[in-house]
């Protein structure tokens, strides 16, 4: 294989064409799964001298001479190893789940790619012209704000809720008449429901980095023509939530009647009251934290290293060619142990097998191994793999605490300048003024909180807890004195209860007076806020209607 590379490599060079795909070929590992037909077509393709069969100066491959097959080189081995497996004292196991992912690699080359922003259809979208500065420096020419909304909005402009999604979440919480598709949250929004559209009107959008219309790595640098890959720029939470405020400025809205997100969407809830205090009158948080911890972190950076392995990642530049599925399917796979709970999955599953007749395998052989398999085969074409990795991150580096807030408030003021250099005056005047109002609500200094032991309230939170990383906590929260309603659940492993109880407690502790803390016993995990209607509905839907 190395000295076919070798050959079109020279041949190449000695006609001054293509040098550079020719040299990314010749240094390619050989050791790939792949076929030596696949590879001679990725670079037959790369070099134009062979694009599609839609193209009519397409040349036809059967025009090359592909090197043997792997079944011919089997029988072309010498005889001392055929011998060798012929007296092997077992036949060779069968893996019909490696030689799927082989097919649906084969089956990925030449497209179509996946078109992300259409899996989602009907939303509507938000357009900003002007340049949007991130915490960590980066700098999004333009961008897109995908978004969804149901109910009306009323004369005061003081109705309305804005839903923050999870991590793969997509504006298409509830059905309409331009999706008919049942929404993620659909039992919960609706008339006379969790959130009540005949009061309400109701918000939900695509975060930044996402890929179901906003923008994100999959869509275009207006700077180049060229998707953004893994140019795009480091996100926060934070910065997912000042695009959203940017939307509700297009709509008008100058106060919410309620922040509202699960999972990566109760950060964003947090991060909005904190941003806009004046701009929010409650908030619902709900399996979520105010700072990632060690196990979530470790979760999702093996998500991320499985899927950054794959060797059709390639860096982030894999639009034009195969995506990463295997990888994405296998980092879905480890993220779905984390979103239910053991106790569901020993009622569900328990030890059966799916042929148990059979003899056992190293292929998805378990019920709860066949679960995951297909979890994972569901997901890996449905979502951007570049967005998993941004979002995650996003997710890792979230923290409110005091001194964490503070030292993103002056990383955020220093990159402001960056956008002289890009953009006008007046273009940069506008992310400066951003900066001002969202981030000097209050001095972060010590001598403006109380410590927590001159305090009344009594925490609950565990007596092992470092009290200088929790006082911390307590000061970057202090600002939010807004009704809050705070939901836990006692099986998620992914942001376990006490987490959300260090929420609550924290709120208490810097002055907050309205928060409610429920913690729920479901055996549905980190998803039991997309199911257990009962008990997270009615919470919702009394808080929205009489907290505060």
């Amino acid at each position: 294989m190395a000295t076919l590379f070798r050959d079109i490599f020279h041949h190449l060079k000695s006609n001054n064409i293509c040098l550079k795909t020719a040299k990314q070929f010749r240094d390619q590992r050989t050791t790939n799964l792949l076929t030596h037909k696949h590879l001679t077509t990725q670079f037959i393709r790369r070099t134009s001298l062979y694009t599609s069969s839609k193209d009519n100066n397409a040349l036809p491959l059967s025009s090359f001479e592909f090197p043997p097959s792997l079944e011919q080189q089997k029988r072309e081995l010498p005889p001392n190893i055929l011998e060798r497996e012929k007296k092997s004292s077992n036949p060779p196991l069968s893996f019909p789940c490696i030689d799927q992912l082989t097919t649906r690699t084969r089956s990925l080359d030449g497209g179509p790619e996946p078109a992300y922003d259409k899996i989602v259809s009907g939303y509507s979208l938000f357009h900003h012209n002007e340049p949007f500065l991130c915490d960590y420096g980066g700098v999004l020419p333009e961008l897109d704000i995908a978004y969804e909304t149901w109910g009306e909005l009323n004369e005061k402009k003081d109705n309305a809720i804005l839903i923050q999604t999870g991590l793969s979440g997509s504006s298409h919480a509830k059905s309409h008449e331009k999706n008919v598709q049942p929404g993620w949250w659909e039992n919960f929004i609706g008339p006379g429901l969790s959130i009540d559209t005949n009061k309400y009107f109701v918000i939900c959008t695509n975060v930044i980095g996402g890929c179901y219309g906003s923008t994100g790595p999959s869509s275009i640098d207006p700077s180049d023509g060229e998707k953004y890959a893994t140019r795009f720029p480091i996100l926060t939470i934070f910065d997912m939530v000042r695009a959203q405020f940017l939307l509700l400025d297009h709509l008008g809205i100058n106060k919410l009647h309620a922040s509202v997100g699960s999972s990566m969407g109760g950060m964003q809830s947090l991060a909005s009251a904190w941003l806009y205090p004046d701009r929010v009158s409650r908030l619902i948080s709900i399996s979520a934290c105010a700072r990632s911890h060690p196990y979530s972190i470790a979760l999702r950076h093996t998500q991320r290293q499985v899927l950054m392995a794959d060797p059709n990642w390639n860096k982030g530049f894999y639009y034009n060619s195969i995506p990463p599925h295997v990888g994405m399917k296998l980092a879905r796979e480890i993220a779905t142990i984390s979103y239910r709970s053991g106790p569901e999955w020993e009622q569900r599953f328990g030890r059966k097998r799916q042929f148990e007749e059979q003899s056992p395998a190293l292929c998805p052989d378990f019920l709860i191994e066949t679960y995951l398999d297909h979890q994972g085969e569901r997901f890996c074409l449905q979502y951007d793999p570049n967005s998993l990795l941004y979002i995650s991150k996003a997710m890792d580096i979230f923290d409110m605490s005091g001194s964490v807030l503070e030292k993103l408030k002056r990383l955020r003021s220093a990159n402001t300048k960056k956008l002289f250099n890009a953009r006008s005056h007046n273009d940069a005047r506008h992310v400066i003024c951003d900066t001002s109002s969202s981030l000097s609500q209050e001095s972060f200094t010590k001598s403006s909180l109380k410590s927590t032991s001159e305090r009344k309230h009594i925490s609950s939170l565990a007596s092992n807890v470092n009290k200088n990383e929790l006082e911390d906590l307590v000061q970057g929260l202090s600002i939010i004195k807004h009704p809050s309603l705070i939901l836990g659940v006692q099986s998620d492993i992914l942001f376990p209860c006490w987490q959300q109880k260090e929420i609550a407690e924290c709120l208490r502790m810097g002055g907050n007076e309205d928060v409610t803390y429920y913690e729920l016993d479901s055996m549905y995990g980190h998803d039991t806020f997309l199911i257990d209607l009962t008990n997270v509905g009615s919470a919702v839907k009394g808080h929205l209607e009489f907290g505060g």
